[in-house]
């Protein structure tokens, strides 16, 4: 059992990485370059079907010229690192 709280807890921290690099790509304006496109492209398909919902919940905080915060990363990080205690506490 303890193999499967392993391989669970590995795949939160991947995507925790992917929400990551999520964030940091959507403060970068740079038209990639179509190797690094197919990767940006690949994340936002990974992320994408997680932070979708909660953006029809969490309002988009504006700041100044139509720009805003989106919180939906934050809270998919929250609830992450959630996960990965309980699994902790779960598997001992």
């Amino acid at each position: 059992m303890e193999i499967i709280w392993n391989i669970l807890s590995w795949i939160l921290w991947i995507y925790l990485f992917l929400i990551f690099a999520r964030i940091i790509i959507g403060w970068l304006p740079v038209s990639w370059p179509k190797g690094l496109r197919r990767i940006v492209v690949l994340i936002y398909d990974i992320t994408e079907p997680v932070l979708s919902p909660l953006r029809r919940i969490l309002p988009i905080i504006p700041i100044s010229g139509g720009v805003g915060i989106d919180l939906s990363p934050l809270v998919i990080v929250m609830l992450i690192f959630f996960l990965q205690w309980l699994i902790g506490r779960i598997s001992g």
